[in-house]
């Protein structure tokens, strides 16, 4: 797997969102070293020397303008390849929602300052009284396909799960649904990557990728129903 600053890709589309990433370094590290390069090696080439006269050149001549013309064109097909590259990575993220029958689907609320996530209890289904709600904790099963669903209660937050190369902005008064499929357990960092008042860097959160088998254990031990009777007892 490709990571940037060795930060781990977990979900299915983080290569491709770091092979857009890489191409694009590539392509501008390479006609930034070499007009670099260039720009030195004239500087050197032609400095001031006694006894000889400056050129003045007006850049008219065709020898002249192809130094121009030539890298320009060359880039412009560089740019053809770093947009068709970034487009289909973007229609995949972001515009075609994938859909599996075992899908799980997780509420997001955003709001000053924290995340509280609404996790389907054992029936599998949202807005149920064995939901399970937690506040900056979300809880996740790997290898399966997981629809989210963002919502504000106050002003412009954005959801970004970094090991998932994750970013979606959260509107206020709109519900916004994306996807994921992660692709490794552990324990990794949510962010909020909008500026959204005085509490903004006190607004962290942690997504927890765990086995099928924990994941179920999970949401059996947590769903409201579980945890209503277990202050009966």
């Amino acid at each position: 797997m490709i990571e940037i600053l060795g930060l781990p890709a977990a979900s299915t589309f983080a290569d491709d969102i770091d092979r857009v990433f890489t191409i694009i370094f590539v392509a501008v590290g390479f006609w930034f070293l070499l007009a670099e390069g260039v720009f030195f090696w004239l500087i050197f080439r032609f400095k001031k020397k006694d006894g000889v006269k400056a050129q003045y050149i007006t850049g008219e001549l065709k020898s002249e303008k192809r130094w121009i013309t030539v890298p320009h064109n060359i880039i412009l097909l560089f740019d053809i390849v770093i947009v068709v590259a970034a487009v289909q990575v973007w229609y995949d993220v972001k515009q075609d929602l994938p859909e599996e029958p075992d899908k799980q689907v997780v509420r997001v609320i955003a709001q000053q300052w924290a995340w509280t996530f609404v996790h389907p209890g054992p029936d599998g289904k949202l807005d149920t009284p064995d939901d399970i709600a937690k506040v900056n904790e979300m809880h996740v099963q790997a290898d399966r396909l997981h629809h989210f669903q963002l919502e504000s209660k106050d002003v412009i937050h954005s959801f970004s799960v970094p090991v998932f190369r994750l970013k979606q902005d959260v509107i206020p008064g709109r519900v916004i649904t994306g996807w994921f499929t992660p692709t490794k357990t552990g324990t990794y960092d949510i962010q909020c990557t909008e500026i959204c008042g005085v509490g903004h860097a006190l607004m962290p959160a942690k997504i927890v990728i765990q086995t099928a088998a924990e994941h179920a254990e999970w949401v059996a031990k947590n769903s409201s129903v579980a945890v209503a009777s277990a202050a009966l007892r």
